[in-house]
Formats: structure tokens, sequence, C-alpha cells
């Protein structure tokens, strides 16, 4: 270039020569909409977001200001696919251009579902999703916590529900559901009611739902973060999700341990329906009742008997009384006699002796007879007492040895066809049938049926009583 020429070209300041090129880049690029995907991403201390556009040849350095990032819907992570929508600018304090963001999207849901199965697949890879780290739901808990939006149909879908089945303590924890910032309040609220004490001022529950209404992915995606999905792990209170409809699906509900499709099914899977429980107890009630009737008709029925196989106690114990009563007969005459006998001894002793001596003979006697009586009545009790305690002992024996209760010590009795005890071997007939009765029933047999071996086992030593019993 000719001298002339260089100095005929206008002369900037740096200053002036940024504002140019800002000035210019500005104006012709003052909207502009920009699809790549998201590279590095920054969050500033005061707010504002940092990050990178980039695709196969070239990196596109944007800012999202405070406001703007705080009302996005999803939270922007590197490799997500988006497109940007603001105004090209540039910064001159580093001689470079950027995209200041307005709005910031998914290009599309097919790049929210990657970004969604890739975190599946990573929160799966840490055994999150394993079944048997899910917690059972109680049959019947006596608090509920809800997570949702205090201010939605939700809320009154679960409270109508319960109600209906049956109704419970319900402490709902309020927060957003959907935008910017809903994802760590979730979390924070599931975190909040896992950090109540027992038996504090606030009772803690024993079953959470976290619940939403239906919705777009876009609207849904605050239950797809993962610091939603680590806190509903990391419960460890039971958690039931029930976000948007029977089609959706969010990570939360790969995480809990039980989904409801619907906020209304999880209000039914957290309650059971009392008119039902009250009618189940009805019923086993009545069938305990009956049972116990049963049992106690079947106890009356053995009872009864019994008392047959055992027979009157005036039968056994009637010789016995007149027995003992003509002891006692014979006793009173023997002292009877005893105190005439006495009586003539002494007449016979009175005629040599004086009438005072005979007084005080008399006397004498008199004392000895009423001696010798008071000592005879104890002897005589004591011996009536004595037949009766032999009495009671031999009852006592007689009954062991009844019927019924020998049989119950391992005994069985056995009968011909025709009914008839056999009590030795040899009356045992060569065939036919018989049967042999225990204490518990009485069982079929054929005669003659054995193996022929004469070899008997040896016999168990029987006391005379036993053996009169079945003879």
């Amino acid at each position: 270039m000719a001298r002339e020429q260089i100095g005929n070209v206008h002369e900037y300041t740096v200053t002036e020569l940024s504002g140019a090129v800002k000035r210019a880049i500005e104006d012709n690029f003052g909207l502009v909409r920009v699809r790549g995907e998201l590279g590095r991403v920054t969050r500033a201390a005061s707010g504002h977001v940092y990050l990178d556009l980039k695709d196969e040849r070239a990196v596109l350095s944007s800012v999202m200001w405070k406001g703007m990032a705080e009302r996005l819907s999803i939270r922007p992570e590197q490799g997500m696919e988006v497109v940007a929508t603001g105004r090209m600018t540039t910064f001159p304090g580093q001689s470079r251009y950027q995209l200041i963001i307005d709005t910031l999207e998914p290009a599309g849901v097919g790049a929210l579902m990657a970004l969604f199965e890739e975190r599946k697949k990573k929160l799966a890879a840490e055994g999150l999703f394993a079944p048997e780290r899910k917690k059972p739901i109680p049959f019947l808990p006596d608090v509920i916590g809800v997570v949702t939006s205090p201010s939605g149909a939700v809320i009154r879908d679960i409270l109508h529900r319960l109600r209906e089945r049956f109704p419970r303590h319900v402490i709902v924890w309020p927060t957003l559901v959907q935008g910017r910032g809903a994802e760590d309040k979730i979390a924070a609220a599931i975190d909040g009611f896992n950090r109540i004490e027992e038996g504090g001022g606030v009772p803690r529950p024993d079953v959470l739902i976290v619940a939403r209404g239906g919705g777009s992915l876009e609207d849904l995606w605050c239950f797809n973060e993962e610091v939603v999905a680590r806190a509903a792990a990391a419960s460890d209170i039971p958690l039931i999700s029930a976000v948007g409809h029977e089609t959706d699906t969010t990570l939360i509900d790969y995480v809990a341990d039980k989904r409801a499709p619907t906020p209304t099914a999880a209000a039914e899977f957290a309650v059971p329906v009392r008119s039902e429980l009250l009618s189940e107890v009805l019923n086993k009630e009545r069938r305990m009742v009956g049972a116990a009737s049963q049992m106690i008709e079947t106890r009356r029925a053995a009872l009864r008997s019994a008392e047959r196989g055992l027979g009157r106690p005036e039968d056994v114990l009637g010789a016995a009384q007149q027995l003992l009563d003509r002891r006692s007969d014979q006793l009173t005459s023997a002292l009877r006699a005893l105190a005439a006998n006495a009586a003539n001894k002494l007449a016979k002793a009175a005629g040599p002796l004086s009438v005072a001596a005979l007084k005080t003979s008399v006397a004498v006697r008199i004392r000895e007879t009423e001696a010798l009586g008071k000592r005879l009545a104890p002897a005589a009790s004591r011996v009536q007492q004595a037949r009766r305690d032999r009495l009671a002992s031999a009852a006592r024996l007689l009954e062991s040895y009844a019927y019924k209760n020998v049989l119950a010590r391992g005994f069985a009795l056995v009968r011909d066809g025709d009914g008839k005890l056999v009590r030795r071997a040899q009356m045992a007939p060569a065939s036919g049938a018989g049967e042999v009765e225990f204490a518990d029933g009485v069982r079929k047999i054929s005669f003659g049926g054995g193996s022929g071996s004469d070899k008997r086992p040896a016999k168990k030593s029987v006391t005379p009583k036993q053996q009169r019993l079945f003879d």
C-alpha cells in the first residue's frame, strides 16, 4: 500500500474501534436463534449463567443474566442440545463476541428424552432402582406427608380420597412443582420430612406422597433432576410418587418405593378402605366365635362320653359306705357293752362296801368311764377318718384304672368279628375280621394275616389290679 493511501485511512483508538465493532455486530445480529450443543456451563455466585454453544467446527460464548436464568423450566447441562434466542454483542475487555441469551429451550422432545435416558442409566448403575432397596408401604399410617403445590387440584383430590377411604392426619409441605428452582424445593421438602424427629411437636409422617398433576415433558422436568431422585432414594420414610398422568414417567417414579399412576391412586395406595376393614374384622369375629363354640361343644361331648364310661359314683362307693356304717354301729355296740360290763362289776364289788366307800368307788368308776369315753370318741373318729381316706384312695385308683384311661396309657382292646373281647392269644380266631380299639378310635384288623413267626415281644409286667380290669 502506498504511503499516501495509508495516510488517508481513518485512525481509531482501541476503544473507538471496539465500539464500532460492537455497534456493527449488534445492528446486524440484533435478534438471532442459534441451535447447538451445550459445552461448558458455569453458574456464577451472582446468579448469571455462562455457557458455550458449539457444533462440530465452532464455539460461541454465551451468557444468561440472573433474571432470565431463574425463569428457565429446565436446568442447562453439558451435552444438552438446545435452541437459544438472544442478541449478539461484544465484550471489549477481552476482544471477543458473545451471545446474550434471552430464552433457552431444549431442541425438541428428543433432546430431553436423550438426557432422561442418560440420567436413568447413571442412577440405575448406582443401584437406586434396585427392588431390594424399596421399603414396604405401611398398611395403615397414622400420619401422611404430602409434597405438592398447596393451591392446585392435586392436594384436594388426595384429601378427598383419603376422607372417602380412611381419614388420616395429613401434613402438606408446600412447594413449587414446575419451573426453575422447583427441583431444589422438592428435594428440600423430602429431606425436611425425614428430619422430623419422633415424639416432637410436629408428628413424623409414616409415608410420603410426592404429587403433581399432568403436563408436558418440560413441565414435569424438575422431577427428572438428579437432586430430586437422590433425595427420594435417601428418604428413610417410605415414599409414593404420583407425578403426572398414568402415561407420564419421571426419574422419581423409578426411585420411589411405590409408583402411583395418579395422585388419587397414591391416596388409595396409602390407606385401605375403612368399611372393608370393618367387614373383615366382623367376619373374623364370627369365625372365631363359631370355632370357639364348636370346640366347647366337642369338649362337652367328650366329657359326657367319659362320664358314661366311668359309671355312677353311688355304684362304686355304695358298698364301701355300707361297710363303714356297719363298722360304726359295731363300735357303738361294743362301747355300750363295755360300759354295761363295767357297771355289773361295780355292782358286785359294791356289796361289802359301805355307802361312803360305794359312793367313792362309783364316783371313781364314773370318772374312769367318762375318761374312757373321751378317749374312745377321738379314736373312733380317727378310725372312721382312716376308713374314709382309704375309701377315697380306692376311688381315685378305680378312676385311674377306668376303661378309657387304661386305653389312654397305651393299652388296646382286641375284638373278634362278633365283637367279643380276645383276652388271650389262644382265644384269637385263626382267620377272619376283627378290630382293635385304641384311646382315640377303632381300627379294623384281619386275623391270620401275620408273617407266621411265633416270636412274641417280652410281656410287660402287669399288676394284679390291672389284670383284673382286663379279665
